[in-house]
């Protein structure tokens, strides 16, 4: 196995855990008797573990390594995953969400951090393939939970089999891979709470728009397809997971869209993809249309985070896993906004209306795509030249 299909294995195994707990959230909500209101409240808890937790990811990864935050952390998120299951209230499931935010939050920064020293190292664009494999993860672990769900089984034992086996097939994996130097500046001393640069804001502000479309169709896509045309759990689940595929399938070409496209053009184009989604999704009169809106809108949202990911690194400021964090911790800001703005307006308007809030969002990514293209200029000489060069023997 080659460095970059080690890369996407590590990839695609991290979210099996979490998309088996997506299609419980309407079972869970039942259990416990939440309003949607109540499980927005208790769904922010992921958002805050994981924007508390970058307040400092960034200096983590410089100081451990990619490679070493990434052998510790997916069994720390692993263990995590089985806590929302075991939760017996609303305030229980959000601390348990906190906790899975939180390690998810320095786990995935250490996968990011590995594509993109990958990429500066060899020249080979892996990022968007690297993405899809993780949605493919998510669709995945989705099908697992909606199949559950829908016969019945126990999902805490499912989810103690999905992280014995996954932490089974990652741990050679991850130590295969080369390790990187850590990428403390010795030479720099912390200067105190700095403004990110505004091409990074800007970045980010992008990213905002289609992170929240992911967490808002993660969180409340099955809930959608059940209080809209009374879906059966098991068919409800499957909203999260033609999402899944469709944004999925969008990133493993992605690399190749990346070549003949600028950032800037290629992200507008997918916002605009994204808002033809949006609008399905509000004119839905059934099922089959509903799950057509889901999938535009997953092609609308694929590349955002990959995308946004490589102009960070490229963008002014500390390091590229500095930048990386501030990009993941604002972007990350729309799994917070979403829940919390979602459940209230759906408990008011119903859980249609409720959805568009993402179409405002999605309208920010499209004013700010632009700002990619610009990152993408300032990338170093080195790495753009490495990456116009005829790859090696390698497939990438």
């Amino acid at each position: 196995m080659t460095e970059s299909q080690r890369i996407c294995l590590i990839f695609y195994l991290q979210p099996i855990a979490l998309g088996a707990w997506l299609p419980h959230i309407p079972g869970v909500q039942t259990e416990l008797g939440l309003s949607n209101s109540a499980l927005a409240l208790a769904l922010i808890g992921g958002p805050i573990g994981t924007l508390t937790t970058l307040l400092v990811a960034g200096r983590l990864a410089n100081w451990l390594g990619a490679k070493r935050i990434t052998l510790v952390w997916y069994p720390l998120f692993l263990i995590a995953m089985l806590l929302p299951f075991l939760s017996p209230n609303a305030w229980a499931l959000m601390a348990a969400l906190a906790l899975v935010g939180s390690t998810m939050s320095v786990l995935e920064l250490g996968l990011n951090v590995l594509a993109d020293e990958y990429e500066a190292r060899t020249g080979h664009k892996v990022m968007s393939r690297a993405h899809g494999c993780w949605s493919f993860g998510l669709l995945s672990g989705t099908l697992i939970g909606s199949a559950v769900a829908g016969i019945g089984l126990e999902p805490l034992l499912a989810g103690i089999s999905i992280a014995v086996v996954v932490q089974a097939l990652v741990l050679p994996a991850i130590r295969r891979l080369p390790a990187a130097p850590t990428k403390a500046d010795h030479a720099e001393k912390p200067s105190g709470f700095r403004l990110p640069h505004p091409l990074l804001l800007g970045i980010c502000i992008f990213t905002f728009g289609t992170t929240l479309v992911e967490g808002a169709v993660a969180d409340w896509a099955a809930v959608y397809l059940r209080d809209a045309f009374m879906a059966h759990p098991g068919l409800a689940g499957l909203g999260i997971a033609v999402f899944s595929l469709c944004l999925a399938s969008t990133r493993l070409l992605g690399d190749r869209l990346r070549q003949k496209s600028s950032p800037g053009r290629l992200g507008q184009a997918l916002a605009l993809i994204g808002l033809t989604g949006l609008t399905l999704i509000w004119l839905a009169p059934n099922v089959p249309v509903a799950l057509l809106g889901l999938g535009v809108l997953g092609v609308g949202a694929a590349l955002a985070f990959p995308l946004g990911v490589t102009a960070a690194s490229s963008a002014p400021g500390t390091s590229a896993a500095a930048n990386v964090a501030v990009l993941s911790f604002i972007a990350l800001l729309g799994f917070l906004v979403g829940p919390l703005a979602i459940g209230p307006l759906a408990d008011a308007y119903g859980i249609r209306t409720a959805l568009m809030v993402m179409a405002p969002m999605v309208g920010l990514s499209l004013l700010f795509a632009p700002c990619l293209t610009r990152a993408q200029r300032l990338r170093p000489v080195s790495k753009a030249h490495a990456e116009n060069q005829p790859g090696p023997s390698e497939v990438s």
